[in-house]
């Protein structure tokens, strides 16, 4: 079985097919490599074939990208040298995409070449473009769903296979960047708009093949391979390219803090690549492409963002022995935000939604929601007219409990109280067929307890959406003392129809992602009190590459519910609950009237519009600013482990199952520094000695909260790592 064929037609033509067995779409493997380049080696020592076309037998799509056991076979090529294996390795897969780009053509007259053409019948993203890139020409299919990019940075990494200097000598630094630093996925129109790709056909491959027949000498020729070729937009010596590596430089360090290396990396492979001869540049982009991926950054990013994100959307915690549980019919119980959300994400998955309110008017409203949204995508012609008719057609909102009696799942997302949400769950359960699954929305009532009011405990869960729904990538399944196997699976395979990223938690206060986030808050107004600057706290935590900083985000998420948990909290823990001069804080705030952005007054000030104007001063009355601000990295570190140890502690009691999931959830649910991979990537990286050793420095300075978990303090005295004794493959060895 092989992943690259060729077929020699009668024309001169040599069809070369990438399709891999076995899968939905292609990637690049080593085998992979050498099958491609025995394929090119045939058809240009051939004196019969004319020129080439590379093209794809998976239908709508060209290539996935690169298989990333391939970057670990090449660390470990080189024994104790793994640098030097990913970097030879790298310098390889350019030797074969430099000599498809040359084509046999004479080395000093740039003459006698092979017209060698890319065919691509959909999307094609990593190699799967850098392939393109080094052919002649590239002819993409007319597929609206066809999505043409680069997206390595989004998982730590950088396009390390000559597609960043290609890019970069093709378009321009300038041009390239969206598709370089942001990722950006372009449908046909738009990267032939932009200059990545040549053409957008009905038929690429025949297109290809007659163009290969008529190509010219010149017609193969690279730019940068001509003499007298000037980079667009101008190189870094130009007064035009100086300006725009600068602005370059600035706009990266805005965005990324420092905390992401991939980007740093790239913008220096552009730089010193833009300054010296075309295979020059390909050396050195090897060189930091080695150098990203020998940082434990880039694994860890690679492994959460990627291997494991994808591992539980497809899914890796499913309850073994339950067949499909795919949902028909959805019922929504609440129309305010979040339930309007839910049923927004399911009808785009073809479900049919009842969404219940008190009243039709409350209803509407939420549906409401859904054609706001849509007709939102029309104006941007994203979606069309009877796309939206369909969609709302999916959804009927009502007051009326009896529309519930055909559901196969239901959602409760009402008041957050457990009389309110115990009698509805009694009057829904009195409606709906006696195999129906029963799910709760709630982000922080136990869901073990909310289950004593249902008949049926083994089918109520808990389903943690994150707010707004239609953004947010992760949803938090939660199972209760008494939930069985198929409300887990029904869970996991709706999750899966709305195209989101699930993990699954048993059942404790705050489930497992608010039971992190909570801390960090809580971190930072404490931080406040003591007079540490909240501009200081602010940029901590972005220069540790979260989206926002804690007291901003108590601001979006507003101050008002901060307080109505701590209250809520203080009462189930009684005695137990470690109150603090935040709390004081934030009580003070919510009496002052100041509950954040929707109320145009928190920590910070705003304009009419809800513009932020800046920290409000007047915090400092009751809590003056220290004439002496902490260090930076105490900061830091205050914010990081008060969240770790939360998850480290949730490994510990059990509620979390999976170390996975952990690091997935912390990423996708709340932005925790996605350098890192998420909790518990980033204690490996630090090491558990280290963090063990700083716990005990942290408590002994600010108290027990930072004290160090059992079970972080039992594997740094073994100088374990979460990953070497949690992971899947370890419990399997």
């Amino acid at each position: 079985m092989t992943d690259f064929t060729m077929e020699k037609g009668a024309d001169g033509v040599a069809l070369i097919t990438w399709d891999c067995p076995g899968k939905t779409m292609n990637v690049m493997s080593i085998d992979g490599l050498k099958e491609l380049e025995s394929c090119i080696d045939d058809a240009l020592a051939d004196d019969a074939v004319k020129g080439v076309v590379i093209t794809s037998g998976k239908e709508g799509s060209f290539a996935g990208g690169m298989d990333l056991n391939l970057l670990a076979t090449l660390k470990e090529s080189a024994g104790d040298d793994p640098a030097k294996g990913l970097f030879e390795g790298t310098m390889e897969m350019h030797a074969l995409l430099r000599k498809i780009e040359r084509a046999g053509m004479d080395p000093k007259t740039n003459k006698g070449g092979k017209p060698i053409a890319a065919a691509l019948p959909g999307t094609a993203a990593g190699i799967g473009l850098e392939l393109p890139l080094a052919t002649h020409r590239i002819f993409v299919a007319d597929n609206p769903k066809a999505r043409i990019g680069l997206p390595e940075i989004m998982v730590g990494i950088f396009p390390g296979a000559g597609g960043t200097t290609r890019l970069v000598r093709k378009l321009g630094a300038m041009a390239a960047s969206p598709l370089l630093l942001e990722g950006k996925m372009l449908e046909p129109a738009k990267a032939k708009g932009a200059g990545v790709i040549d053409e957008v056909v009905a038929d690429p491959v025949a297109a290809a093949r007659e163009w290969v027949l008529n190509a010219t000498d010149a017609d193969i020729l690279k730019p940068w391979d001509a003499k007298g070729y000037k980079m667009p937009g101008g190189a870094p010596y130009h007064p035009a390219g100086f300006m725009t590596f600068v602005g370059a430089n600035a706009m990266v360090n805005g965005k990324t803090q420092g905390a992401f290396p991939a980007a740093k990396a790239l913008l220096s492979a552009v730089y010193e690549g833009a300054l010296v001869p075309f295979d020059t540049a390909l050396k050195i982009e090897a060189r930091w492409f080695t150098h990203v991926l020998m940082n434990p950054s880039s694994g860890a990013m690679i492994r959460s963002l990627f291997v494991n994100k994808e591992a539980l959307e497809k899914g890796a915690v499913r309850p073994e022995g339950i067949p499909d549980q795919r949902v028909k019919k959805l019922g929504v119980l609440g129309a305010g935000m979040m339930g309007a959300g839910i049923a927004l994400v399911s009808a785009q998955a073809g479900m049919e939604v009842v969404l219940i309110d008190r009243d039709q008017a409350a209803a509407d409203k939420g549906k409401a929601y859904t054609e706001a949204y849509l007709d939102k995508g029309i104006s941007r012609k994203k979606v069309t007219p009877e796309k939206k008719e369909a969609m709302l057609g999916l959804i009927n909102a009502t007051p009326d409990l009896d529309a519930l009696k055909d559901c196969d799942l239901i959602i409760e997302a009402v008041f957050e109280d457990p009389k309110v949400k115990a009698e509805m769950t009694q009057k829904v359960e009195a409606i709906i067929p006696e195999d129906c699954i029963f799910a709760s929305n709630t982000s922080t009532l136990p869901i073990t307890g909310l289950a004593k009011a249902s008949k049926r405990p083994e089918q109520f869960i808990g389903i943690h959406f994150f707010s707004p729904v239609e953004k947010m990538l992760l949803v938090e399944i939660i199972k209760g003392k008494e939930t069985g196997d198929r409300a887990v699976a029904k869970a996991l395979d709706y999750v899966r129809q709305i195209r989101k990223t699930p993990i699954v938690v048993n059942d404790a206060r705050f489930f497992y992602c608010n039971r992190c986030i909570i801390p960090y808050g809580n971190e930072a107004t404490r931080m406040v009190t003591e007079g540490v600057a909240p501009v200081l706290i602010d940029n901590a935590a972005r220069q540790l590459g979260f989206p926002v900083g804690p007291i901003q985000l108590g601001d979006e998420t507003s101050i008002d519910l901060a307080a109505k948990i701590t209250r809520a909290t203080k009462e189930a823990m009684g005695n137990e609950y470690p109150a603090s001069e935040a709390d004081n804080l934030v009580f003070w705030m919510e009496e002052e009237g100041r509950l954040g952005r929707k109320a145009k007054a928190g920590y910070f000030d705003y304009d009419e519009k809800g513009k932020r104007l800046g920290y409000w001063k007047g915090i400092h009355d009751k809590y003056p600013l220290a004439d002496e601000q902490p260090d930076l990295i105490e900061i830091q570190e205050r914010l990081m482990f008060a969240q770790v140890l939360e998850a480290v502690r949730a490994l510990e009691e059990g509620v979390l199952e999976d170390i996975r999931e952990g690091d997935v959830g912390a990423v996708l649910a709340w932005g925790f520094a996605p350098w890192s991979g998420g909790p518990f990537s980033w204690l490996d990286i630090i090491g558990t000695p280290y963090a063990a050793e700083r716990c005990d420095q942290l408590e002994a300075k600010f108290g027990e909260r930072f004290k160090c978990p059992d079970l972080l303090r039992e594997m740094a005295s073994k100088n374990q790592t979460f990953y070497g004794r949690f992971s899947p493959e370890a419990k399997a060895a």
